[in-house]
């Protein structure tokens, strides 16, 4: 009960209430504005937190990462354009119910679900991130490196474009994270005869070059393509009967939202198409889904933002980013000198417990916000990509340049900016090697402490009780993904002789 007043006290001062309405204010547009995303936003926000108080920089980026997951379904619903990956299975029956004139009503209904669900997963995150934490207190060495591991490789399983690619991008992000100096004697490594590069490779400038230039010229080819054509919203607030249908949805949503915002690799865009699987599979009319279902709305809507909250406890708890966001975030807390991680919450308790009171604030200012100012940002939309483009490129590059006034960042941020672009235009997902850059030294450092330890032995890793729980669980997935094909392929004899 005092961590919590700790947190209620920390996060109430008029400072940290603004940043909270700053933060969701932010968060709110940049979803609106495909291009930039969460991840590039923070990431070129991160010089302007280190002259903040540590908890008031994380109160920020947070609200931002769960802001910018609404307002991307403005252009999901509107424009058939998901301003955030997270909002892309919304565009299946948003954009038809904006088509019928019920645009509006698509908008509150997400503006309702995102509420629940992230009261929800914060609920989640109060109660369940301090056990996870004192829990991980025991972890040793060989613990560490193996959840980095289990993190890089579900984020390379559940990459677009398949496990492949995934597994070959995250290997990438290793390669990289090794350049610089040796974690364990010190040495130079990788360097090239480069001196910039003693150092490794600046984190800001990856990110903002894979998630901010990368993106961008990726939405201007996009723009050019297919010009954005808005639809009128109507009416906002959804009727008894509407809130009726949708009371299933947000509750199936913020259970699925929250469980996979846990894990590393799940995240966002997993819980919306997952919670959009069983809207589908429980409708009594399945057939009514891509024709404007608002179950097709208001299940992944909610399960996006349960899942964008649900992501800050294994990064509080264990110090390990469920996805790129998290990563850029994980980065923030490293620069302001704190390292996430089961200590978290007994070094820095005013961070811990204000970032998590915070999130209640920001979800309670985002259902006030957006309801009465979806005309406002509709209104955005009409902004042209020939103006937005440039401005943010120049913001994006002036952004890189103040970490560490370095030239050198800013030509890193525009080879990872290219890097990005051909990535997607390729179908390779950025995702893996962002989060194995970040979790590389995490995953090398402690590999070769266990190492150091046993005298060489890997037996470290086996004795281990998370290898015996992702062996049991590597065991059941397998189990049930071969009962799933079994049946699957008993049935299909019976779909042939009908």
């Amino acid at each position: 009960m005092e961590e919590f007043l700790l947190g209620l006290s920390t996060a109430l001062t008029f400072q940290n209430l603004l940043i909270v309405f700053v933060g969701v204010l932010v968060g709110n547009l940049i979803g609106v504005l495909p291009g930039l995303g969460s991840a590039g936003t923070i990431a070129l926000l991160l010089p302007i937190t280190f002259a903040m108080p540590p908890e008031s920089a994380i109160i920020m980026l947070a609200g931002i990462f769960y802001g910018s997951a609404y307002g991307g379904t403005i252009t999901s619903v509107l424009l058939k354009i998901p301003g955030e990956a997270t909002t892309i299975v919304t565009t299946f029956d948003g954009y038809q119910m904006a088509r019928k004139g019920q645009g509006g009503v698509a908008l509150g209904v997400s503006a309702i679900g995102s509420f629940v669900g992230g009261t929800i997963a914060i609920a989640g995150l109060l109660f369940l991130a301090a056990p996870i934490a004192r829990l991980a207190l025991g972890f040793g060495p060989a613990e560490y490196a193996l959840l980095a591991l289990v993190g890089i490789v579900l984020v390379a399983y559940l990459a677009n474009g398949g496990m492949l690619r995934g597994v070959v991008v995250a290997c990438v992000g290793l390669l990289l994270a090794t350049i610089g100096t040796d974690p364990i004697d010190g040495t130079s490594r990788f360097t090239l005869g480069v001196p910039a590069l003693a150092g490794g490779i600046e984190f800001t400038a990856v990110a903002m070059g894979l998630f901010g230039i990368g993106e961008l010229l990726h939405t201007i080819e996009e723009s050019k393509r297919n010009p954005p054509q808005s639809l009128g919203y109507g009416r906002v607030l959804p009727n008894r009967r509407e809130m009726r249908t949708s009371t299933g949805p947000f509750a199936r949503g913020s259970v699925i939202g929250f469980l996979l915002g846990i894990l590393p690799g799940g995240g966002a865009t997993i819980a919306s198409m997952a919670s959009y699987g069983v809207e589908k599979r429980v409708s009594k009319h399945p057939e009514k889904f891509g024709t404007g279902a608002i179950e097709g709305v208001a299940g992944p809507e909610t399960a996006n933002n349960a899942a964008a909250n649900a992501s800050f406890i294994p990064l509080l708890s264990l110090g390990i980013p469920a996805n790129t966001t998290m990563a850029v975030i994980f980065g923030a807390l490293m620069i302001q000198g704190i390292t996430p991680g089961p200590q978290l919450i007994q070094t820095h308790p005013e961070v811990f417990w204000g970032v998590i009171v915070s999130m209640f604030i920001g979800n309670l200012m985002l259902l006030v916000l957006n309801i009465p100012l979806i005309h406002l940002f509709t209104r955005l939309l009409s902004a042209p990509m020939r103006f937005l483009g440039p401005l943010t490129l120049l913001v994006t590059v002036v952004g890189v340049y103040s970490v560490n006034y370095s030239v050198f960042d800013i030509w890193v941020a525009l080879v990872f900016g290219v890097l990005g672009y051909v990535m997607k235009k390729f179908g390779f997902e950025v995702a893996p090697l962002a989060l194995a850059f970040v979790l590389g030294p995490l995953l090398e450092a402690n590999v070769r402490r266990s190492l150091l330890q046993s005298d060489g032995s890997f037996g470290v890793f086996a004795g281990s009780p998370i290898f015996v729980v992702l062996i049991v669980g590597a065991l059941l997935w397998a189990v049930i993904g071969w009962t799933g094909r079994r049946r699957a392929a008993a049935s299909e004899p019976e779909q042939v002789a009908r």
